[in-house]
């Protein structure tokens, strides 16, 4: 855990209770804060007090007698509207901040020079994050890596002029943090993405470029127009700029997890943070050709000729368009709750389709669009059903090596928690087939 001494005797209200939200009040706690934490969910406050934390209703009483307010990111800040707790605080004149603006004014307080990558991006921040902590381990660094990919990063040993911290960070996160100046940023790409809670596409792409603004080094790629814009925006201002890109020549034969267009890019960003902390090249494919893949994203099963790939994360059709352009012939399982758009953006892929097994919500408006370019399907309702159906079809097709390509191109909210959740159905369908 990283105490937050830089907020020592400050009175702090804290919203959202969740598994960051927890990490934020054990850290504000521990470096002395004068923290009441509360939560909409009576649960989640019931569940804070049995642990010790302290709590209490912060819709009585008056709100000024906070210093801040520690808002979780999955809370609303600007959109659809601010959430309640917010408008009290702004109402106050009490700031917003969430727990990546707490690590970075904590790392300014004990550890101003310790290494820190931040990394975002539309697609392929996760990988990106997860590679990066491994190449660095695999060259004998101490990595502390967490925030959006799992670990909040309150839960982080502290900053450490020894240690690095590779965090990956949400649109959410950084627009609740106003001093994030990583020695590395990574911004890796926009795609519409989160219009719901910034508003436009350009409000969007804002809160994104806020990551690399102050960074040492931006890493930025520019395989679309906005991230384009904004390297020659940042070069010009005179930061220093490591362009990449999908096209970047970069040999990953070695490198069984790195399958596909899209993960060039992400491990030339990696190659790129990695020669900014002192890498050298021989260290960095070392590390490319051990790393294992990232759980539910392109992620490989075997257990037998058919090729299972679990790429649970793909929530939206450009994420599921990296999957489906890493195989010339795939039986796709897709479906969810769908995002602005359905699957249009893929329609010059689906020569790649065998056949599609649909789930969830989008099922009737996914079927329509397949149906308009003779893509054969079937309606399977869920994960288990579709992964049945889909490994039937593989095992009986001619290809030697046939794909069974789990890629929802859907948020999972229709029938999982998270698309981790969903990533394990999947995961235990594949188990538990007898072919």
């Amino acid at each position: 855990m990283t105490p937050a001494t830089a907020f020592k005797d400050m009175k702090v209200a804290v919203f959202g209770l969740g598994g960051s939200g927890l990490a934020t009040v054990r850290s504000l706690v521990a470096g002395g804060a004068d923290v009441t934490a509360f939560d909409d969910n009576a649960a989640s406050v019931e569940k804070a007090k049995a642990e010790g934390l302290p709590t209490g209703d912060l819709r009585e009483g008056d709100f000024s007698r906070f210093e801040l307010l520690v808002l979780a990111p999955g809370v609303p800040l600007t959109h659809p509207k601010p959430h309640w707790s917010v408008e009290l605080a702004k109402a106050a004149g009490v700031g917003v901040i969430g727990d990546i603006q707490i690590f970075c004014s904590e790392r300014d307080t004990i550890a101003p020079d310790a290494p820190f990558v931040a990394i975002t991006g539309t697609n392929g921040k996760s990988t990106t994050t997860a590679l990066t902590a491994h190449v660095l381990r695999e060259a004998g660094w101490d990595v502390q890596m967490g925030g959006n990919i799992g670990v909040p990063v309150l839960e982080l040993a502290p900053p450490a002029p020894n240690r690095v911290h590779v965090v990956e960070c949400s649109s959410y996160q950084i627009d609740l943090t106003m001093t994030l100046a990583p020695t590395v940023g990574v911004m890796l790409n926009l795609s519409e993405d989160h219009l719901d809670r910034h508003g436009t596409m350009d409000g969007y792409a804002g809160v994104k470029e806020r990551l690399v603004v102050n960074a040492k080094t931006a890493v930025i790629g520019v395989d679309d127009e906005r991230s384009a814009a904004m390297a020659k925006r940042l070069a010009i201002a005179g930061v220093e700029v490591v362009k990449i890109s999908e096209n970047d020549p970069l040999d990953l034969s070695g490198a069984r997890a790195l399958r596909g267009a899209h993960n060039v890019q992400n491990a030339s960003a990696v190659r790129a943070v990695a020669r900014a902390l002192g890498l050298d090249d021989a260290a960095i494919l070392k590390g490319f050709s051990t790393f294992p893949g990232l759980a539910h994203r392109m992620e490989i099963s075997t257990p037998g000729r058919v090729v299972f790939i679990n790429d649970s994360k793909a929530t939206n059709a450009d994420s599921a368009e990296k999957a489906l352009a890493s195989f010339e012939k795939s039986f796709w399982i897709l479906g969810g709750k769908p995002k602005t758009g359905g699957i249009e953006a893929l329609v010059p892929l689906l020569g790649r389709v065998e056949k599609a097994f649909l789930v969830g919500e989008a099922s009737e408006a996914f079927a329509r669009t397949l149906g308009e370019h003779g893509v054969a399907h079937d309606f399977c309702g869920t994960v288990d059903k579709a992964v049945e159906a889909a490994a039937k079809a593989a095992e009986a097709s001619a290809d030697p090596e046939p794909v069974v390509l789990f890629s929802p191109a859907c948020a999972s909210f229709d029938q999982f928690r998270n698309f981790e959740e969903r990533g394990e159905a999947f995961r235990r369908a594949v188990l538990g087939l007898q072919l």
